[in-house]
């Protein structure tokens, strides 16, 4: 798929400013390039989905350190090799993002965005349909798809219930609105 490179910067420049509709614009283009490299390294779906959730964690994390002198999608590959090579490493050990106690004080402190489309999609559809379509996520995004908008938790009590830090939860959302307003869409 062939990215305009203007929008392309504008929107790694707008994420390094924190803007989230450009963190979902980054996502959307780059989660297959991502994905699919790790399904080579992994031959597993889920570690390979786990480490490209743990990819954009760690890259919008951390955001504000890349240079565009190289290639956002090489960047990326390099935070996701990394990661593969650290599970390897610590062999069935959850994999974690690197951040300072400031940082994670820092994330903990960002205003929840306004409702998306996907958003409006979910709360707006009938909830018997809405409950079959969520079964057919994978248990992991049923749960976080489960806790945000049936039990209204926020991205800080989400990461503190599942143990995971706010911006894999974050991620993990964002990847579970698209995949649900996709399987909404065929049906």
């Amino acid at each position: 798929m062939e990215i305009d490179k203007s929008k392309l910067n504008l929107n790694i420049l707008k994420a390094k400013s924190g803007n989230q509709s450009a963190f979902r614009f980054l996502l959307n283009i780059f989660w297959a390039d991502v994905y699919n490299y790790q399904l080579k390294r992994t031959q597993s779906e889920n570690d390979a989905e786990d480490i490209t959730i743990q990819t954009f964690s760690k890259a919008f994390d951390k955001i504000e350190t890349f240079d565009d002198k190289y290639v956002f999608k090489t960047w990326l590959i390099t935070i996701s090799k990394n990661l593969h090579i650290d599970l390897i490493r610590k062999k069935n050990v959850s994999i974690s993002a690197d951040t300072s106690k400031e940082q994670e004080e820092q994330a903990y402190l960002v205003v929840d965005e306004s409702p998306t489309p996907e958003d409006k999609i979910i709360t707006e559809q009938n909830l018997a349909k809405l409950l079959r379509d969520i079964k057919q996520l994978k248990p992991k995004y049923q749960e976080v798809i489960q806790l945000r908008y049936f039990q209204e938790l926020s991205y800080k009590e989400i990461a503190k219930q599942i143990n995971e830090p706010m911006n894999n939860v974050k991620v993990k959302l964002l990847r579970a609105k698209k995949l649900l307003a996709e399987i909404i869409k065929k049906s």
